[in-house]
């Protein structure tokens, strides 16, 4: 009779009514409620001037903007790449180079430099010229070098008699391969190149001559391997990189994977003589910057355009966000906002072949705008607060940021701080991802491609305005 007198007395308290059950364990001041509100938000044009140029690819080439009617061109510098594991033995023994000068001194036989097409906008057959120029010194390590730094105006192209300098035409597809090779290069099994002769006479800078600058090359790694130990060194006192700039013809930008430096020999080996290549090549761990010249003017007519906003590159036009954080905060200052969302939607282009020709960004960043600058200089990744990142939506024509609420909290603390403290800017970028995972960010660096979209907004915005969409934890 005891068990039973328990059973009922076990079922009688579970049967008592749970709805209750939350607010018997919290207090009343932690319980809150749910709202929801909208805001609108402003946007404008703004001119971004140059931007840090660390990018994964290069680029060269000049071509006509259809929105603006003016020309973009695009030059790149370059160093080359030592792996210390390799200095050792970049070249053969000099005792067994066969190819040999008048004096019986080792030379290699010819050199080329080949810069290598990861992808191209514009006409693949457009004929263009090139010059390729050495560096009187490297571009220094430590500097944050934006797209507007020119080294033949910094002073750091060597121009004295004897000195590296190789003029190439050429286009993108190479008409002089056979069919089935271009069809290679197509497939992206392989890269397409522009090959650049180096088989001039060259004169260094004490005035020594070799008979091309891959002998040049060679004999200074015969005199002091030291020297070879790694690219910092390499770079200092034997290479300092190339210039190579777009001197003529327009119609097409390429986008450079990588630049290499081939030299090529004779050693002798078993009493027969083989020829052999040594190879040097741009990697991430060597600077390589984009210099990019463009007609301000252009730009500045479609930033003061205020029916619309636009985002332009590779460097042109930033779209600033000003988030209304006082009228999103009042009456809401010790409420917690769990969401807030907001969407940028795509215009048609003012042109069918602006259309044509040019592609939207693919990924946008929205970044506080006094992070602008620092964010890019200490390679900064999306961190859902000060930064975030939206993929172009093809289908919806939008970029959308889900939960931009950390910003707002950020700004708001921070209100009055600066002149631009409740504003944020829209920057198209270049994802590079991790290779364990394709969806992290990695890093993210200025998009260098010719792309430009108009966006919804501006203060004479005909379109529904931009919303923030709001959902509060409010506190009771």
């Amino acid at each position: 009779m005891v068990g039973i007198a328990l059973l009922m007395a076990a079922i009688s308290s579970c049967s008592e009514d749970t709805s209750t059950l939350g607010y018997s364990l919290t207090s009343d001041v932690d319980r809150f409620t749910i709202e929801t509100d909208t805001f609108n938000v402003t946007t404008r044009s703004i001119a971004s001037g140059s931007v840090l140029s660390r990018n994964a690819y290069s680029y060269l080439g000049r071509i006509k903007d259809p929105e603006t009617g003016t020309y973009i061109k695009c030059d790149y510098t370059t160093q080359f790449s030592i792996l210390e594991s390799e200095a050792s033995s970049l070249f053969r023994s000099a005792e067994t180079v066969a190819s040999r000068d008048e004096n019986d001194l080792p030379i290699v036989d010819s050199c080329y430099v080949h810069i290598m097409i990861n992808s191209y906008q514009g006409d693949s057959l457009a004929a263009m010229k090139l010059a390729l120029m050495e560096l009187e010194k490297p571009m220094k390590s430590t500097d944050a070098i934006y797209t507007d730094y020119d080294p033949e105006a910094a002073g750091i192209v060597r121009t004295a008699n004897g000195a590296v300098r190789s003029d190439k035409i050429y286009a993108a597809t190479d008409l002089t391969l056979s069919d089935s090779m271009r069809n290679v290069y197509r497939s992206g099994s392989y890269y397409a190149y522009i090959k650049v002769p180096l088989n001039n006479e060259y004169i260094d800078k004490n005035g020594k001559k070799y008979n091309n600058y891959g002998t040049y090359i060679m004999r200074k790694y015969y005199e002091n391997a030291a020297l070879f130990k790694n690219f910092n060194s390499f770079i200092r006192n034997v290479c300092p990189g190339f210039y190579i700039k777009s001197t003529d013809g327009q119609g097409i930008i390429i986008e450079v994977a990588f630049t290499q430096f081939f030299m090529y020999y004779r050693y002798n080996s078993g009493g027969a003589v083989y020829n052999t290549q040594c190879s040097l090549s741009s990697t991430d761990e060597v600077l390589k910057a984009t210099h990019i010249s463009y007609n301000q003017t252009g730009i500045d007519k479609l930033v003061a355009v205020d029916t619309c906003t636009y985002l332009k590159t590779p460097a042109g036009i930033y779209t600033e966000v000003t988030l209304p954080i006082d009228d999103i905060k009042k009456g809401h200052e010790n409420d917690t906002i769990t969401s807030a969302k907001v969407t940028f939607t795509r215009m048609r282009p003012r042109s069918n072949v602006s259309e044509v020709v040019l592609e939207e960004p693919t990924r946008v960043l929205l970044i506080e705008k006094d992070s602008l600058y620092s964010f890019f200089e200490d390679n900064g990744t999306p961190d859902n607060a000060k930064a975030y990142l939206a993929t172009y939506n093809s289908s919806q024509k939008t970029y959308s940021f889900n939960n931009i609420s950390y910003m707002i909290n950020r700004m708001y603390a921070r209100k009055g701080k600066s002149a631009d403290w409740n504003k944020a800017v829209l920057i198209p970028v270049e994802v590079q991802t991790s290779s364990s995972t394709a969806s992290t960010a990695s890093g993210i660096a200025n998009e260098m491609n010719v792309n430009s979209v108009r966006l919804v907004g501006g203060s004479a915005n005909k379109h529904a305005p931009i919303r923030l969409s709001v959902i509060y934890n409010v506190n009771k």
